[in-house]
């Protein structure tokens, strides 16, 4: 036994490590944006649990280290929530005590070839059931999944269109498994190592296949769309009239700039337009003026139900058109709180929603004029694939995100948002907008290849973008979350199997030791005598 190994046993310290260990991914995404980092960021995490003195240590091991996880990859959220992030860290870790049992399961003391080649299926599998689940919206979402960091390297960005994010989860995953390998298992255990190094062939391989197979989006003219990012609009007076009225500044100086569609950022109108025809007029001059729909977002009591909605609204030149999409994903905490009663708490210690935003019950693909068909998302929305996989299928040409990530803008946060829209725009094959209101706004092709420049947290301004258009279907459009399945039947069939073999194993044990036979000379009284 080493020094650290020794400094290991106390279960505290082991847990702090854990976390550390955990918490390393969080550089692979934007700000860093360290995309090969997330290759080997599991590797420390992955030893420290295979090496654990049993089954339980090693589920807390992968309990701390999806503690050290969540808390890394939502840093940015302790200045709203304080304490209460690391309560919902905790809870949501726990999800990962399974996967570090798997890890010993599989790759503890010295594993066979066939332990090896069972943990680069099993473990992807492990993790993406971990992503599974969290991606549940009453859970947070799926925000920081490991494949989204991936993001901004092509060949990643075309096995999206295949699988989404979920093949590039399992395939990072799987990536870090033989690398642990590589790294614990000494030379002399040869078919291991061949094991693992067949893993990372197999993975550059199937790189290269979907590089060489899946079809490209087929390009089929382009639009000019207009992003209007107003930026951070202080002194006094500062609120949502001033905020309109920088938005109505930029927007008017597009006059003349042949755009066929203008997007605000999110909760860029204050108000219920219905109630307030002067702004609505306000925005239909502009429209008038640009010769282009403007894409709002509203967020406020609606004149014609009760509660607070948030709602991506079209306002052409006659007015309002009708189209509305009210915002169906609500952020937990800062949008709503889950179990008002039991967690209400949570206003006293942070900035959690002090009233609940009201869900809206359907997607909508807008027609936004010169032929164009648009679906709106807003907010975190993004980072649902389904979301836009649903809006794809439906008939958007082009992707709309409005967002705002003011309260976070000095963070990490604007960066990580808008590289979601690339994941998004390469698995659906549809471009997409990012608008936002402070930053960071972006566009991207439907290869998710980045178009001009991000409109970074300092920029105030009304930016226009070729947009190319694209038709055909994705594999990941037309076949859906299969990467989700097929890890769902592994797991499955490993349940299976090793239930079968605890099955076999009581089976075998030797029963109960028979009680001695008495004889002619014992007492009935006093046995043995």
């Amino acid at each position: 036994m080493t020094r650290f190994d020794r400094w290991l046993v106390s279960p505290w310290r082991r847990a702090v490590v854990a976390a550390l260990a955990g918490s390393l991914p969080v550089f692979a995404f934007p700000a860093p944006s360290w995309w090969w980092f997330a290759h080997v960021a599991l590797v420390p995490w992955i030893l420290l649990a295979r090496t654990a003195p049993t089954g339980g240590r090693a589920a807390y091991d992968g309990w701390f280290g999806g503690l050290g996880f969540m808390l890394a990859v939502h840093h940015w959220l302790l200045p709203s929530l304080n304490v209460f992030t690391v309560v919902i860290a905790g809870l949501l870790g726990t999800l990962w005590a399974p996967w570090g049992w798997l890890v010993r399961r599989f790759l503890g003391g010295v594993p066979s070839a066939g332990r090896v080649g069972a943990a680069l299926v099993v473990l992807p599998s492990g993790w993406l059931g971990v992503e599974l689940v969290r991606s549940w919206q009453g859970l947070g979402g799926p925000w920081g999944l490991l494949g989204s960091s991936q993001w901004q390297v092509a060949p990643a960005l075309r096995l999206a269109s295949v699988g989404g994010v979920w093949l590039l989860s399992f395939l990072v995953v799987a990536v870090n498994v033989a690398v642990a390998v590589l790294t614990a298992v000494r030379r002399s255990r040869v078919p291991a190592v061949a094991t693992a190094v067949t893993g990372l062939v197999a993975t550059a391989a199937a790189t290269s296949a979907a590089w060489m197979w899946s079809p490209r989006p087929d390009t089929d003219g382009q639009v000019r769309v207009a992003v209007v990012q107003p930026g951070v609009i202080g002194g006094a007076g500062a609120g949502a009239e001033k905020r309109f009225a920088r938005e109505e500044a930029l927007t008017r100086a597009l006059a003349g700039r042949h755009v066929d569609l203008v997007v605000w950022g999110e909760s860029s109108v204050g108000v219920d337009l219905a109630g307030r025809p002067d702004l609505a007029e306000r925005i239909s001059a502009l429209s008038r003026e640009t010769g282009a729909d403007i894409l709002v977002n509203v967020d406020a009591r609606r004149s014609d139900r009760p509660g607070i909605y948030k709602s991506s609204v079209l306002v052409g030149a006659g007015g309002p058109t009708g189209a509305r999409y009210d915002k169906m994903r609500l952020v937990p905490f800062g949008e709503y709180i889950p179990a008002r009663s039991l967690l209400g708490w949570a206003t006293s210690v942070g900035k959690a929603a002090g009233e609940d935003r009201r869900r809206g019950t359907e997607q909508v693909v807008m027609d936004a004029g010169h032929g164009l068909r648009v679906g709106p998302m807003i907010c975190f929305e993004t980072a649902f694939p389904d979301m836009s996989r649903h809006l794809a299928q439906d008939g958007a040409e082009i992707l709309l995100a409005q967002s705002s990530t003011s309260s976070f803008q000095h963070s990490w946060a604007p960066e990580q948002h808008a590289s979601l829209a690339a994941l998004r725009a390469a698995e659906t094959g549809r471009p997409m907008v990012h608008a936002t209101l402070t930053g960071v706004s972006a566009v991207y092709g439907p290869s998710g290849e980045r178009l001009g420049s991000w409109l970074g947290t300092d920029a105030s301004e009304a930016a226009v973008y070729e947009v190319p258009l694209a038709r055909g279907v994705t594999p990941y459009v037309r076949y859906g979350d299969w990467p989700v399945h097929g890890a769902l039947l592994v797991l499955a069939a490993l349940c299976a199997t090793e239930g079968a073999r605890a099955l076999r194993l009581r089976r075998s044990a030797p029963g109960p030791l028979a009680p001695p036979a008495r004889t002619v000379r014992e007492s009935p009284v006093r046995p043995g005598r």
